[in-house]
């Protein structure tokens, strides 16, 4: 391999990191001003390597130095079932019948999609079709969904259109996951679009629950989801340590730690 085609890897490398993770084959080009075949042919190379995970018109890391890469949304549902359904089950009882609420496309905001399904008269507005599909048609509740592609890794509406739907509404409560939480940045997320529409809802919600297992506790992601200040309450299964709970305290932030009885 060539000088030039390392530099140009480098390049795409660089580009997917700044945007979280994940971009489509024709940002890429226009971000490097290239064609969309050179990215295709270097990207092919990538993932031959381990790299890169090519995806349906796009590319997302699957491992990098400096920051960890989320697996796809059906993976990581699977992952700390048992602390993500005593987080769930913590954060419905928040939510009273006849409330509204945003909840975003992360996989513990799925499991309390589940956990919510008793509830009665909900005003949902969310970007995840598996939120969608668990909470439509049941209890009288109301169901809007952001349009937009779905996407194919986490079947998440995201763009422009998403977004301005969402800007539509104000609610009571907005519901969000986190992939990392740490004193000094805040929360984070891998993707730049989520951490858009994290930012979008939480200022449109009067009270705002961010859910984290202890798996994300001193985890680092790319992109801040805002100024931490503005989350109401951090719920996970066990007590953060205890820098995090430290920080948590000049945010503003209460700490609940979810009963394992539920």
């Amino acid at each position: 391999m060539d000088s030039r085609s390392n530099h140009r890897q480098r390049e795409i490398i660089d580009e997917l990191r700044r945007a979280g993770g994940s971009m489509r084959v024709n940002a890429i080009a226009e971000a490097l001003q290239v064609t969309n075949e050179t990215v295709r042919r270097n990207v092919r190379s990538l993932a031959d390597g381990g790299v890169v995970e090519k995806t349906h018109g796009g590319v997302r890391l699957i491992g990098e130095d400096g920051f960890e890469v989320e697996g796809s949304f059906r993976q990581r549902l699977g992952e700390n079932i048992r602390a993500k359904q005593c987080i769930a089950r913590c954060v419905a009882d928040m939510i009273p019948d006849g409330a509204s609420l945003f909840l975003d496309i992360g996989s513990t905001t799925a499991h309390i999609a589940d956990a919510l399904r008793d509830r009665h008269g909900l005003l949902i507005v969310t970007n995840s079709v598996y939120v969608a599909y668990r909470l439509s048609t049941r209890n009288e509740n109301r169901v809007f969904m952001a349009g937009g592609e779905l996407r194919s890794h986490d079947g998440g509406a995201f763009g422009h259109d998403a977004m301005a739907f969402a800007a539509n509404f104000t609610t009571d409560y907005a519901v969000l996951s986190s992939a990392g939480v740490t004193a000094t940045q805040g929360f984070s997320l891998f993707d730049l679009e989520e951490a858009r529409f994290s930012r979008l809802i939480m200022q449109h919600a009067e009270r705002r629950i961010v859910a984290v297992d202890s798996s994300k506790f001193g985890r680092e992601a790319p992109i801040g989801v805002g100024d931490p200040s503005l989350v109401d309450v951090m719920v996970s299964d066990v007590e953060p340590p205890s820098d995090i709970s430290a920080a948590a305290r000049e945010w503003g932030t209460e700490i609940v730690v979810a009963s394992p009885a539920g």
